[in-house]
């Protein structure tokens, strides 16, 4: 396993926050329904997001500016010039590099406080369980089936809470599966669809950002409240039409992933 650590302060799992972070997050700790505990339990947490491309970048950001202690970004992919329209951690300089090693330099400048690891490892079956083990909160932010069902079984083995994104054209969607929900299988099951990516069938740089935005609320309310505001929804975003569309889900009993043998 390749990893990337950051050589900057690692947050102390004190039961305080520093004037420093009371003056970074005061915006945040004035909530009525954040405040100091939410902030405190968002400090101790460790969230990590598989794929830093148009959803982790923007994740990444919200997570790394609000506070979060530790983030750890996979991604075994280099920065491409079509990648700039909507990865907004990247430049025209950066291409040809390392995704995870330019977001985690990128991420730092954000803020010094968070420790944050990168790794440039693929996730395969035989790595999957080791590379998400321990976390907080897993986000997937890939564009490939197999990752995802890869991410969702590792969770559902090692009762983590998946929070798992997409974005297609202008299209995006989102869910939160704990495990007191269904899982990604029990939504769509073994039905790949046409495997759409985005370098087969484009995406609008806003579609990216909206449902980024969004991932990061969940998070935020996940870890800092424990709460799931959106437990057995799947949540969809059309951007042509402006619509914003929720739909329920159970557990499926005979899913071969979650279901209570």
């Amino acid at each position: 396993m390749t990893q990337y650590a950051v050589d900057n302060q690692a947050n102390s799992l004190s039961d305080s926050l520093s004037d420093t972070e009371m003056m970074r997050y005061a915006r945040q700790i004035l909530l009525d329904d954040w405040d100091i505990d939410a902030q405190l339990r968002f400090k101790h947490s460790h969230a990590i997001i598989v794929g830093m491309g148009g959803l982790g970048c923007p994740v990444a950001q919200v997570l790394v500016r609000a506070g979060i202690g530790r983030l750890t970004i996979i991604d075994d992919d280099v920065i491409d010039e079509s990648n700039l329209q909507r990865q907004s951690l990247y430049f025209d300089t950066d291409i040809g590099k390392s995704k995870a090693i330019i977001a985690k330099s990128s991420l730092h400048q954000h803020n010094a406080l968070t420790h944050i690891t990168a790794m440039t490892d693929r996730v395969t079956r035989e790595n999957v369980d080791q590379l998400i083990g321990g976390a907080d909160l897993v986000i997937d932010c890939t564009d490939n089936f197999a990752v995802r069902d890869l991410l969702n079984q590792s969770c559902r083995h090692q009762q983590l809470p998946l929070l798992s994104t997409s974005a297609i054209g202008e299209v995006g969607q989102l869910a939160l599966y704990t495990p007191d929900t269904g899982c990604y299988h029990c939504v769509f099951g073994d039905d790949v669809g046409d495997e759409m990516t985005c370098a087969t069938s484009g995406v609008l740089a806003s579609t990216v950002a909206v449902i980024g935005a969004m991932a990061s609320q969940v998070a935020l309310t996940y870890l800092g409240k424990a709460d799931n505001p959106i437990a057995n929804m799947l949540v969809t975003w059309q951007g042509q039409s402006m619509t914003l569309k929720h739909r329920l889900f159970e557990r499926d009993k005979s899913c071969p992933v979650c279901a209570t043998p």
